[in-house]
């Protein structure tokens, strides 16, 4: 089974992390849980975000409201789904006493936000009449 697919399922088995290593200080497992729990809220606001933009803004021209709300939901989606991946490998490498994993997702995440961001500002100070 490859490595991809035994980490999705461990997504659902989280007792099965608990076999690996030793038991950390419960300090560590709540504050990677916090984590956890603001990218949710993250992936929450862009959900929303893409929602908004394609309910509120009827008057912006088809393919740029549709474009935007895509890339909010998109990045949305992403963002609760490596949420969870983040969880269970920082939950496997704090019980492995290893280095916590490194992510570019953080940056895509940020770049994906800021062009969103630009493209609504160019719409706001330009007009979103078709």
């Amino acid at each position: 089974m490859s490595t991809f697919v035994q980490s999705i399922r461990l997504w659902f088995a989280p007792e099965r992390v608990r076999q690996e290593g030793d038991t950390p200080d419960y300090r560590f497992s709540l504050a990677n849980e916090r984590t956890f729990l603001a990218w949710l809220r993250t992936a929450l606001a862009l959900i929303g975000g893409g929602f908004a933009v394609d309910q509120f803004l009827p008057d912006l021209r088809w393919g740029v409201r549709v474009g935007l709300a895509l890339a909010l939901l998109g990045a949305g989606v992403l963002c609760s789904l490596r949420a969870v991946n983040h969880w269970m490998r920082c939950e496997r490498a704090i019980r492995r006493g290893e280095d916590l994993p490194a992510s570019r997702f953080p940056a895509l995440l940020g770049v994906v936000v800021a062009v969103v961001a630009v493209v609504m500002v160019v719409v706001v100070v330009f007009g979103w009449e078709g």
